[in-house]
């Protein structure tokens, strides 16, 4: 109400200004047309003095007897009346009466002030959750549309509000809210997220020319994906951990073209140290060391279906990805190299190789190296498959009865690796399970 009384006030000195503009015009117009009239009835009189003189000099030459007095007296009258004010003066006036109205239309104000109506906050729209769809690490978010009828006049957009939560119980919990304005649809579609936590809320508003609504009550989608960080623990010492990204910074050159050159290809004996310097399992979380190059996430599997990435980084030579038993690799063991470890391995160092790696048996796979490499572990049905992402190719599927939890690991020469997690399973790895179930496996 005191808005109101602020905004009709406004009204109303707006009003007042443009009244005394308006009187000011009307006494200026006044003054000039007086002053126009003032001038014609001066030029009025003196054109009436002059035609008298004229008319009494006419009437002398009149009396004139002399013809050659009385042609030039006639010649000088001739002269005179061609001349006289009174011949150029018109007698029309400059300022007639209908030159005198001045009218005002506020009929357009009016008819403004007369549409102007309440126009109330609209309600709060509902989110309709069974077309809410999580997938492919966007969310879709569909919401019951108002019409202008129930919201007293159209709705010109709607913004919807995000967050994080793992607590399924309290979707109003405080935090940040993403936003997305300017909507003009009931549905939006949220890309590109990382689902590094167990729920996303949402809430939806609706805005019309007056101001936004009350938000919808939130609403918690369950995000399905495996999150996980690297183990800085277990990494090796000459792999830097920051952030999703391992780099190789090696301490020293000793042996490192020796390993890729022979080791690589000798039998498991020769590259695997000694009893006496193999640890027994990862139980003390040890550092990975010799020849390894490894480090273990900080996530167990232990069932359900989970999927991540990896990407070589520049200047790379050589990495492994792939999974293995936590207590099963120690400290000199290098992936594919045990019955308890399964990787992808890739090299473009002296000659390029890509390979799949389980129980010191190699298979290799004739496809370029990929530039995005995903991941697929099936823990309840056994199934560990690789995929090139960007060209959507099935690499190699490993099937074997998981006893363990498993852990994802990598390696890393020369060069590094960044890992995205937080991924839900593509919907592309569905044609893969379903046609490609054929293809060669490992044990």
């Amino acid at each position: 109400m005191s808005e109101l009384e602020v905004e009709l006030e406004k009204l109303s000195s707006a009003l007042e200004e443009r009244g005394a503009q308006l009187r000011d015009i009307i006494k200026e117009e006044k003054q000039r047309k007086e002053a126009e009239l003032e001038r014609q009835l001066s030029e009025g009189k003196f054109a009436l003095l002059s035609c008298k003189e004229l008319l009494d000099f006419a009437n002398q030459t009149l009396t004139i007897t002399n013809e050659e007095e009385f042609l030039t007296a006639a010649k000088q009258i001739k002269e005179r009346v061609t001349m006289a004010p009174a011949f150029r003066l018109t007698t029309r006036p400059m300022v007639s009466e209908n030159m005198s109205q001045f009218t005002v239309d506020f009929s357009g104000e009016r008819a403004g002030l007369q549409r102007l109506n309440f126009l109330p906050v609209p309600r709060a729209p509902e989110i309709n959750v069974s077309g809410c769809l999580v997938h492919d690490n966007s969310i879709t978010v569909a919401w019951q549309p108002i019409s202008d009828a129930e919201a007293d006049g159209p709705i010109e957009r709607y913004e919807l509000e995000y967050r994080k939560t793992n607590h399924n119980s309290s979707p109003r919990a405080t935090g940040d809210w993403e936003k997305i304005c300017d909507i003009t649809d009931t549905q939006v579609t949220i890309s590109g997220l990382k689902f590094d936590s167990l729920f996303v809320v949402v809430r939806v508003r609706a805005r019309n020319k007056a101001a936004a609504g009350d938000f919808s009550e939130p609403v918690a989608l369950e995000t399905k994906a495996f999150n996980f960080g690297f183990d800085a623990a277990t990494a090796h010492a000459e792999l830097k951990i920051q952030g999703d990204t391992v780099t190789w910074e090696p301490k020293g050159v000793k042996g490192h073209d020796a390993r890729l050159r022979g080791k690589e290809n000798k039998n498991s004996r020769s590259a695997t140290p000694s009893p006496s310097k193999t640890a027994g399992g990862r139980a003390g979380r040890e550092r990975f060391a010799g020849e390894s190059y490894t480090v273990l996430g900080d996530q167990e599997i232990t069932g359900g279906c989970h999927y991540w990435e990896l990407r070589p980084r520049a200047d790379w030579k050589s990495l492994s990805v792939g999974v293995a038993y936590r207590g099963g690799l120690g400290r000199f063991d290098q992936l594919g190299k045990s019955s308890s470890s399964w990787c992808l391995y890739a090299s473009q160092w002296l000659q390029t190789s890509l390979a799949a790696k389980h129980n010191n048996r190699a298979k290799a796979l004739d496809w370029p190296l990929p530039q995005r490499i995903g991941v697929y572990c099936d823990y309840d049905n056994g199934e560990l498959m690789f995929v090139d992402v960007d060209q959507l190719r099935l690499l190699h599927v490993f099937k074997s009865r998981f006893s363990q939890p498993l852990i994802p690991a990598f390696t890393v020469w020369c060069g590094g690796i960044s890992v995205a997690t937080g991924l839900q399973v593509p919907s592309f790895m569905g044609n893969f399970m379903s046609t490609n179930r054929g293809l060669p496996t490992d044990q």
